[in-house]
C-alpha cells in the first residue's frame, strides 16, 4: 500500500532559526492523545446549547454555532478519522481554533495540558510521495518515550473554502460598526424548515406560497426536481428543497409548503417541511459562514443569529442553481409547454399589479399585506403583567429588548375566547409595537389589484364590536382546488385607533 507509505525523520538538532523549546496545547479523544500549536489554540468551550446543522456538508462536520459575533463551524477529529464514528455528545469539548483570523471548533473528548516540547521529543512525518496527505503532522516522544502526542496539521485539518469572503464579510461590518451609523435598512425573509434545519429567503425573491398540490411527472424529473405544477398559466418545476441542501425532509404532512420563487428570469418551486415566519435583519446582523465545502457554497448569504434563539441560515437565491440547472428546469419547461410559456410571458407585465398577502383567522379568515407584519412569533416567550392593563391586553413580551404590547383581538371585540396557543402578528406605528394575537396564520399569497373589491353591501355588518365589521374590502384568495374565497382584508388603522381610542 504505497499511497499510505509514511517515513518518519527524526528532526536532530533544531535549525538555528527554530526556537530551542515549542509549546503545544494537547486535548484527548477516545484513548489517543493529539496536540496543535499552542497559538493556534484561542479557547476551549463547552458544548453549546443549540449546534445548527450545516447544509451540504462533509460528514465530519458536526455543525456550527455562533460564539461572541462569530460563526464557528464543528469539526469532529473522530468522523475525520472514521466516518462511521458516533455522532457528537454534549459531554464533548470544542477547542476554538484560530485559522488565517476565521475560527473552527474541533470536537474532542477533554483538554490535556500544554506541553513544552524540546526538539529532540520531536518527528514529523514525511508522506510518499502521490500518497495522499493525512491531517496527523508528526508525534511528540515524552515520559522516556512511554508517551505518544500525534501533532495534527492545521492546513488540512481545517480547509476552509471561503477565507477571503469571511474576512471581507467581517472588515464591512466592522467598519459599519465603527462609523456609529444610524442601523442600516431593514431587510425581509421568510423563514422556513427543511432537512432539519432553519432556512431564510428574502421576500424579494418570493412570489408566493402555496399548499402542495398534485404534481405531474416530466421528463425532466430527477432527484433534484419532484416535477412540475400549474401556477397562474405556467408550468413551474418544484425542488426538494432537503434533497437541494444536501439532507431529508420530513414526511409528508399539512405544514409542507410550496415556496414559488423569481431566480433570475426563472420561476422555481421549493419544497419546504413548514413556512416559520417574517425575518426582519439588517446587513450588520449578517455573520459569514465558514465553509469547509465548495458544494453549491454561493448559496449561503451567511447566519442570523440572536440570543435564545434559534441560528437561521440566510440563502443568496441568486446563487442556489448553477445557470445549467436553471436553464435544464426553466428552459426545458418552456420548450415541452410552450403554449404555457406565452400565457406566462403575459402574466408577467401584470406583476407590477399585485401585493403579497398574509391570511390568518380569527375565528374567521381574514387577509393583510404582509409588509405591514413586521414579524411572526408564537404566543410565549417572557410576557410580563404590569397592573392595571385594559381587559384586551394580554401582557407585555420583551422580544430582543424590545416591549411588545399584545392585544388580544378576541376579548378586544368581545368574542368568544380561542382555544389557546395562536400566533402573534407584530407590527409597528411610530415608536409603539404592538403585538396582535390571532388564532393562526394559514397562507402567503400574491394576489392582482383586479381580485381586490369594496366590501358589497350584502356582506357588510352593522356590529360595531364585530372584527370583520371594521373591514372596507375584500380579497378574492385562490384555495388549492382553483376556487376562490371572499375574504375580508383587516383595515389595520381603523384596528389600531380602536385600540388608542379605547387606551
Amino acid at each position: 500500500m504505497d499511497a499510505l507509505r509514511v517515513v518518519a525523520a527524526a528532526d536532530g538538532a533544531a535549525a538555528p532559526s527554530a526556537p530551542a523549546v515549542e509549546m503545544f496545547g494537547s486535548f484527548i479523544l477516545g484513548g489517543d492523545e493529539f496536540a496543535l500549536p499552542a497559538l493556534t489554540i484561542r479557547e476551549v468551550v463547552n458544548f453549546p446549547e443549540r449546534i445548527t446543522s450545516v447544509p451540504l456538508a462533509p460528514p465530519y462536520l458536526a455543525g456550527m454555532f455562533t460564539l461572541r459575533g462569530s460563526v464557528i463551524p464543528v469539526v469532529s477529529l473522530a468522523r475525520l478519522f472514521d466516518p462511521a464514528a458516533p455522532g457528537a455528545e454534549p459531554t464533548q469539548k470544542i477547542a476554538i481554533i484560530d485559522y488565517q483570523d476565521v475560527q473552527v471548533g474541533l470536537l474532542v473528548h477533554a483538554t490535556g495540558e500544554i506541553l513544552r516540547v524540546r526538539p529532540e521529543q520531536r518527528s514529523r512525518l514525511r508522506y510518499a510521495e502521490g500518497s495522499t496527505q493525512g491531517v496527523v503532522a508528526g508525534t511528540i516522544l515524552l515520559d522516556e518515550g512511554r508517551r505518544l502526542v500525534q501533532v495534527l496539521d492545521i492546513e488540512r485539518l481545517v480547509h476552509i473554502e471561503n477565507v477571503p469572503q469571511v474576512q471581507s464579510m467581517r472588515a464591512a461590518g466592522a467598519e459599519t460598526r465603527r462609523q456609529l451609523r444610524v442601523v442600516g435598512e431593514r431587510r425581509h425573509a421568510i423563514s422556513f424548515r427543511a432537512a432539519g434545519a432553519r432556512f431564510a429567503m428574502e421576500m424579494k425573491a418570493i412570489q408566493e406560497i402555496v399548499r402542495v398540490p398534485d404534481l405531474t411527472q416530466t421528463v425532466l424529473t430527477s432527484p433534484l426536481c419532484l416535477g412540475r405544477m400549474h401556477f397562474r398559466g405556467q408550468q413551474v418545476p418544484v425542488v426538494d428543497f432537503a434533497a437541494l441542501s444536501g439532507g431529508q425532509g420530513g414526511e409528508a404532512g399539512s405544514e409542507q409548503r410550496v415556496l414559488v420563487a423569481h431566480i433570475g428570469d426563472a420561476t422555481v418551486g421549493f419544497l419546504v417541511d413548514a413556512v416559520e415566519s417574517i425575518l426582519h435583519f439588517t446587513k450588520e446582523e449578517v455573520l459569514p459562514i465558514p465553509l469547509l465545502s465548495k458544494a453549491r457554497s454561493a448559496m449561503f448569504a451567511g447566519c442570523v443569529a440572536r440570543s435564545g434563539e434559534e441560528d437561521v441560515i440566510l440563502l443568496d437565491h441568486e446563487g442556489i442553481f448553477s445557470r445549467s440547472e436553471i436553464g435544464e428546469m426553466d428552459v426545458g419547461h418552456r420548450n415541452l409547454y410552450p403554449a404555457e410559456a406565452a400565457k406566462a410571458g403575459a402574466a408577467a407585465h401584470q406583476r407590477a399589479g399585485r401585493k403579497v398577502y398574509l391570511s390568518f383567522r380569527v375565528g374567521e379568515l381574514f387577509a393583510l399585506e404582509l409588509k405591514q407584519v413586521r414579524e411572526i412569533i408564537d404566543h410565549g416567550g417572557d410576557i410580563s403583567h404590569p397592573p392595571g392593563m385594559p381587559d384586551y391586553l394580554c401582557g407585555v413580551l420583551n422580544l430582543r429588548q424590545q416591549l411588545i404590547s399584545l392585544v388580544d383581538l378576541r376579548r378586544l371585540y368581545g368574542m368568544p375566547a380561542g382555544e389557546g396557543g395562536g400566533k402573534v402578528l407584530v407590527i409597528e406605528r411610530g415608536e409603539e409595537r404592538y403585538g396582535l394575537v390571532v388564532d393562526a396564520v394559514c397562507d402567503i399569497v400574491t394576489i392582482d389589484d383586479g381580485k381586490r373589491y369594496a366590501t358589497p353591501s350584502l356582506m357588510k355588518k352593522t356590529d360595531e364590536q364585530c372584527l370583520s365589521g371594521e373591514s372596507s374590502e375584500v380579497l378574492e384568495m385562490p384555495q388549492a382546488d382553483g376556487s376562490t374565497h371572499s375574504t375580508c382584508l383587516f383595515d389595520l388603522e381603523r384596528v389600531i385607533a380602536r385600540i388608542t381610542h379605547v387606551v
